[in-house]
């Protein structure tokens, strides 16, 4: 169904603009001053003239024509001088601008690459709403129409990803992580599927549309302020399990079972970190397993993470990928970074938490161990990266390589100087202070400071914050963990390179991390022969767990070993995730003739299926044959 201009005065719409005022940001929590607005190179809003507070979405999703289709009003604050309002837009159709006062103009300024371009619309400063009448491209980045064929229940399928300024192409509003907005949305989809987003359900089964029995309206609230990056939506042929009192799996039918099992620990997650941090603000924390085309591990939506299936093992081995989308409950979504050079302080901090979490559910030894594994990845990426990508504060909107490890390194090693008990009361403190509030890693050290530090000039010297935060590599403090654990599964990998044969009965007694620290103690590449021995030992090429899969394909790759190319196409073609994915056709195209035919054939068939964001990438790696 398209809406169009007709909406906005059809009886459909006036409970969702009415909403617009009932609606408030729910800020109480919040205990200091919402800071001012730093420039954000990568948002065309002038948040300073003017910004949204606000977000309703009313919008049809066209599964023929692959867009969605609507309204967006937006409630906005303005300067007394304010005359105009720009918003990010990215290949969006607009058709209509109006403001409570009636039609006004607008105009879309020229589109960078990434960037979309400004949607500037005439406003006075006494003008309160804004609805746009709109509809997506069938190529916006942020959505993925899936067919059909392309899931397990044989109904089409879309999600969004958001992260980090994709929103713009399928939601007029401004794209900035520090202009935080509420929003609700109603969603008009074929009878026999089913809405979720990231925000509070208050239709659980739908409504009826008047005048289409073939349709249904889903209708969402998300009381607090977040950033639009975080707003996301996905419709499909989708099932719920409970797997706690607050906690719960979607998926397609099919997966359901499977997925409720393997993270039946959730509500243990968000007790441990509550615990730690302070009390979990979003009321439910469920997850939605995607299909496979899902482009990341997990996107931490609130109320909603979104999630690949490939982190489904059997045996709970890859839920630390649930752990980490759900300490983002605190840091990202909770305090979230004001730009997105600052990004450290959503990943740096989650991976941290996570790690904290798991400790407590799994135990110090397996945290130790994936500690390791960081601290490794951090080495490898220091020799191949610049060192203004190794700054934690960087400036662009990649973000720095090191995001995740290095920044969970500069906690753990504050944790360090000044001890875990002072640690753990800092950290639930500034969750406290600044809940619901952009962030800057100039804000952040100056908290520390002020509420740590406190002048004392030796512990200053001690924790080196700005070398931490604003130099490349790792400062001199910086301390290699280490893991007993490893000791065993280093001393087999020697033996296999002094010559000896692997250990089948030992792989068999190891967990994922230790399966991972003995394939990556081979190194990037080994002779072909040893490929074979190690594949006839232990069966590689068939490994069910994605993690140590995707380890053992990259050595197979980067050795020559052709026996393996059979494995590498069934795991390109059935998944899409970009941190399996990028590397390997990378790797095939390093290979000469035998890697670069594999790659060009696996990627002509599997293309279809890969995520905007994947295709993107491989895009730039696989050269015309």
């Amino acid at each position: 169904m398209l809406v169009r201009r007709t909406l906005l005065q059809s009886a459909l719409a006036a409970p969702l603009l009415a909403g617009c005022a009932s609606s408030p940001a729910n800020t109480s929590e919040a205990a200091e001053p919402y800071p001012a607005f730093v420039p954000d190179p990568d948002s065309y809003a002038r948040p300073d003239i003017a910004h949204v507070t606000h977000v309703a979405l009313d919008l049809a999703a066209d599964f023929e024509r692959k867009v969605l289709a609507g309204t967006a009003t937006l409630s906005i604050v303005c300067a007394a001088d304010a005359y105009e309002i720009i918003l990010d837009c990215d290949k969006l159709n607009i058709q209509s601008v109006h403001t409570e006062h009636g039609a006004t103009t607008f105009s879309i300024g020229e589109a960078k690459p990434d960037h979309g371009a400004p949607l500037t619309i005439a406003i006075t400063p006494d003008v309160r709403t804004l609805t746009i009448v709109y509809e997506t491209s069938p190529d916006a980045q942020a959505l993925q129409w899936l067919n059909a064929q392309q899931t397990a229940s044989g109904k089409p399928y879309l999600f969004s990803q958001g992260e980090s300024i994709l929103t713009r192409s399928w939601a007029p509003t401004q794209d900035s992580p520090q202009i935080r907005q509420t929003y609700e949305a109603r969603i008009v989809v074929p009878a026999d599927l089913h809405v979720v987003m990231s925000a509070q359900q208050l239709t659980p089964d739908g409504e009826a549309v008047p005048g289409d029995a073939n349709k249904r309206a889903y209708r969402f609230r998300m009381e607090h302020p977040i950033p639009c990056y975080l707003f996301a939506v996905a419709i499909g042929d989708l099932a719920f399990r409970a797997t706690g009192p607050r906690t719960g799996v979607w998926s397609e039918p099919s997966v359901v079972d499977a997925a409720a099992s393997e993270f039946r620990d959730m509500e243990r997650m968000l007790r441990a970190a509550e615990a730690l941090y302070g009390p979990y603000r979003w009321g439910r924390y469920d997850v939605l397993v995607l299909p496979p085309s899902f482009p990341f591990g997990g996107m931490e939506n609130p109320r909603m993470t979104f999630a690949t299936p490939t982190i489904i093992a059997g045996d709970r081995s890859l839920v630390d990928v649930i752990t980490h989308e759900m300490s983002h409950s605190w840091s990202g979504n909770l305090v979230t970074n004001a730009v997105w050079a600052d990004g450290w302080l959503n990943e740096g901090f989650t991976t941290y938490i996570e790690g904290r979490v798991s400790e407590v559910l799994y135990g110090a030894d397996q945290v130790a161990m994936d500690r390791v594994l960081a601290w490794v990845s951090i080495q490898n990426a220091l020799k191949t990266i610049t060192p203004d990508q190794s700054r934690l504060h960087t400036q662009s909107n990649d973000g720095s390589a090191l995001s995740y490890t290095k920044g969970s390194l500069f906690l753990r090693t504050i944790e360090g100087v000044i001890g875990r008990p002072a640690m753990d009361s800092y950290l639930r403190s500034y969750f406290d202070r600044h809940a619901f509030q952009p962030m800057t890693t100039a804000r952040f050290l100056a908290d520390f400071r002020a509420h740590v530090v406190k002048g004392d000039a030796a512990l200053e010297q001690r924790l080196q914050l700005d070398a931490w935060a604003y130099e490349p590599g790792l400062p001199s403090n910086a301390v290699e963990p280490h893991a007993a654990a490893f000791d065993r599964v280093d001393a087999a990998a020697q033996a296999v390179a002094a010559g000896g044969a692997p250990d089948a009965a030992l792989w068999q007694t190891w967990g994922t991390f230790e399966r991972q620290r003995f394939i990556q103690d081979m190194g990037r590449t080994v002779p072909v022969a040893r490929c074979a021995q190690l594949q006839a030992a232990l069966h590689l090429n068939e490994v069910t767990n994605d993690e140590v899969l995707a380890d053992w394909l990259k050595l197979a790759v980067h050795s020559g070993y052709e026996d393996a190319a059979q494995s590498v196409s069934g795991f390109l073609r059935r998944q899409g995730r970009a941190k399996y994915v990028v590397p390997l056709y990378r790797a095939l195209m390093a290979q000469g003739a035998w890697g670069q035919r594999l790659a060009r054939e696996i990627y002509a068939q599997a293309r279809p299926t890969y995520h905007p964001v994947v295709v993107s990438a491989v895009d730039t790696i696989i050269t015309p044959g």
